[in-house]
């Protein structure tokens, strides 16, 4: 049975004894913005568009980190977009900096933070150990992505346009496809420890 009361430790607060100094915390952030940097770089043929594993790691960073530390990596890889870093998908030739992530995809990246802080809020209260509620979990973030970039991008680009097949139905194969996968790796993982 879940509960609402946080009174489950995350993968990383179960894998790692240090978790609570500061300077581990810091390391975690850096390292997972570095893994969402290569993942919106990494292009992956499919139909019927090509897929990047953005939201793939930006569930399981959610997941395995909680809500706050996993808002804080989001938040951190998000700074460094606004800096004019090349982090995100289609920079820099799409633009870079504030001026991209007020364009058409600045939805999607809001969406990122909102997913991994719900879905962190609920690897805190059990939803990542089991297949099932993994599975609920990553699909309640991934339509937080998806819910959000698409009131974006109508407002960007205006709603006269084909917002839904624009901006989410090239997508939903791959986002099934990204959500399985997590939450088998997160139930998977969980397992494999509890058998230690």
């Amino acid at each position: 049975m879940f509960s609402l009361q946080a009174n489950h430790a995350t993968l990383i607060q179960t894998t790692l004894t240090t978790h609570s100094s500061i300077l581990t915390k810091i390391m975690l952030a850096v390292v997972g913005s570095l893994a969402l940097w290569a993942s919106a770089k990494i292009s992956i043929p499919f139909y019927p568009v090509p897929m990047t594993m953005q939201t793939y790691v930006v569930l399981v960073i959610g997941m395995s980190f909680g809500w706050k530390l996993g808002g804080a990596t989001i938040l951190l890889y998000l700074a460094e977009g606004a800096l004019g870093l090349p982090v995100f998908a289609g920079t820099p030739e799409k633009g870079l900096g504030v001026a991209y992530m007020m364009g058409p995809t600045g939805g999607y990246l809001l969406g990122f933070l909102v997913a991994a802080m719900t879905v962190g809020w609920l690897a805190e209260r059990g939803y990542d150990r089991k297949l099932l509620p993994a599975l609920f979990s990553m699909t309640l973030g991934t339509g937080l992505i998806f819910l959000i970039g698409y009131l974006w991008l109508g407002t960007v680009i205006g709603w006269d346009k084909p917002i839904l097949s624009l901006g989410v139905t090239p997508f939903l194969f791959g986002d099934l496809l990204k959500i399985s996968l997590a939450a088998t790796t997160l139930s998977l993982i969980w397992k494999f420890l509890d058998r230690k």
